[in-house]
């Protein structure tokens, strides 16, 4: 492949914005943690204003909100006053579509750290996870419980950005019973539950997550359940769609050959297989998938995959892949019968 005439100055600067990319994330993690966005929900504020009713230093905040204010996350007035702009608006927790949970989550050292060793997990072949907390991901977060919280809901947060689309995009029939595996609070079978009103539900996960679950509201009353259990050992028998979302990418291929292994054993001749996941597409184009991907690979040791490497695992697992169902979202739906 050739590359067009370049200015090397220009490449330079570009390259330069990279390099501190990270003091961008910890700004929007600062002004995130401290709520300014809501703050500012009811009109322009100085900085010297928002730090009295954030107890932040004034002075500071100013100079970190106008940096902010370059890459159009507030607006700076000639009264130097701060205003919210359409992405900053994101910020807020009150919004549809916030990412306040999100920016919370992705703050906290779980990603912070590991991300800063990602020379040491290139280089060793797996993550460092474990060396800087002393427990994989998952077993230090049962020691935390605030940090395990913070996790919750940043997930949801997430989730809430794909769930319409993902129940709105598959056919769910009728009386049908789903069991979402490892379903964390319950946002996205709360979701199908009230996109398809004639179905009913099971949400599995571990106790100290379900018992955070969001699954009751008028529009789904009697026609869920929750269930305590750990994937790795089981799953309840016998549901029409088992949905694994946002499972196998946190797992290698051999913990996710486990968690299918359960699955198989779970699911009769006529269950269907639902993973749901980013589905990396070939080529050079920006994906988020790709993103995400060196995140996994960073703090769980898992991945994003490719059609090819789905249908690989999949078969191994003893399903076979019988379509996949693009979304208008980031997320994909693999759908599987037993082989």
């Amino acid at each position: 492949m050739t590359y067009a005439p370049h200015d090397t100055d220009e490449l330079s600067a570009q390259l330069s914005e990279h390099m501190n990319g990270y003091l961008y994330t910890a700004c929007l993690y600062t002004v995130t943690k401290a709520g300014i966005a809501d703050h500012l929900s009811q009109g322009p504020r100085t900085a010297a204003e928002l730090g009295e009713k954030t107890g932040l230093h004034g002075p500071h905040l100013h100079r970190v909100l106008r940096y902010l204010a370059t890459r159009e996350v507030f607006h700076e007035d000639e009264h130097n006053r701060f205003a919210l702009t359409p992405m900053a608006e994101l910020l807020r927790t009150d919004v549809p579509g916030s990412l306040h949970d999100p920016f919370l989550m992705l703050g906290e050292d779980l990603f912070w750290k590991p991300y800063a060793r990602m020379y040491d997990t290139v280089r060793q072949g797996h993550s460092v996870f474990d060396d800087i907390f002393g427990a994989g991901f998952f077993a230090h977060l049962q020691t935390v419980p605030d940090t395990a919280s913070v996790f919750n809901a940043g997930t949801a947060g997430f989730s809430r950005l794909w769930n319409e689309h993902i129940a709105t995009s598959y056919d769910f029939p009728d009386g049908a019973h789903i069991i979402d595996i490892g379903g964390g609070t319950g946002s996205l079978l709360r979701e199908i539950l009230t996109t398809h009103p004639r179905i009913t539900g099971t949400l599995y996960d571990q106790q100290a997550v379900i018992d955070e679950h969001q699954l009751d509201t008028p529009d789904t009353t009697g026609r869920w359940t929750v269930q305590a259990g750990d994937f790795f050992d089981s799953v309840p028998a016998g549901a029409d769609y088992y949905i694994l979302k946002s499972v196998l990418h946190d797992w290698s291929d051999t913990d996710c050959l486990r968690i299918l292994k359960s699955v198989r054993e779970a699911v009769h001749d006529n269950s269907r297989l639902l993973v749901v996941d980013p589905v990396i597409p070939p080529g050079n184009q920006p994906h988020a998938s790709k993103t995400i991907d060196v995140s996994m690979l960073a703090v769980v040791d898992g991945k994003e995959r490719t059609q090819a490497e789905f249908e690989d695992i999949l078969t191994k697992g003893r399903f076979t892949v019988t379509r996949t169902v693009p979304t208008p979202s980031l997320m994909s739906i693999v759908e599987c019968v037993p082989a």
